[in-house]
């Protein structure tokens, strides 16, 4: 399995041509083996959409319940491991959201999908690059 940031999952979904096909290409070979997505990453979109800083064709719930059944797709919840290593990520930035992703990768032990500079140059979680 491996792990999709938030953006990531979002470009997939939307059909974005932000998602360069080294990354298509990417999801659909670990498609079998599991594309997890953190429960953290439904609250970023949800917070997303209510700010307005981005914009999806279905009301919230509506889009989540289809982006959470494409293939492959996993829902790794927030758990008490989880929190904890988000707490112990020596020189990482402060975005929870972030953390939480990263700390989930950590916890499955997977390789997590990102283009976010921070999380690229983070020595402290693999990443697909």
């Amino acid at each position: 399995m491996i792990v999709l940031d938030t953006h990531i999952w979002v470009w997939w979904v939307q059909g974005d041509a932000r998602l360069t096909t080294k990354y298509q290409n990417w999801l659909q070979q670990y498609e079998s083996q599991g594309l997890g997505i953190s429960i953290m990453s439904c609250w970023e979109v949800a917070k997303l959409v209510e700010i307005g800083k981005l914009t999806i064709p279905d009301p919230i719930d509506v889009w989540l319940t289809a982006a959470l059944a494409y293939p492959g797709v996993q829902l790794l919840e927030l758990t008490i491991p989880i929190i904890v290593e988000s707490t112990k990520l020596t020189g990482f930035h402060k975005d929870p959201f972030d953390q939480v992703i990263v700390a989930t990768a950590r916890i499955y032990g997977c390789q997590l999908v990102t283009v976010d500079a921070k999380i690229l140059a983070y020595s402290g979680v693999q990443t697909l690059k």
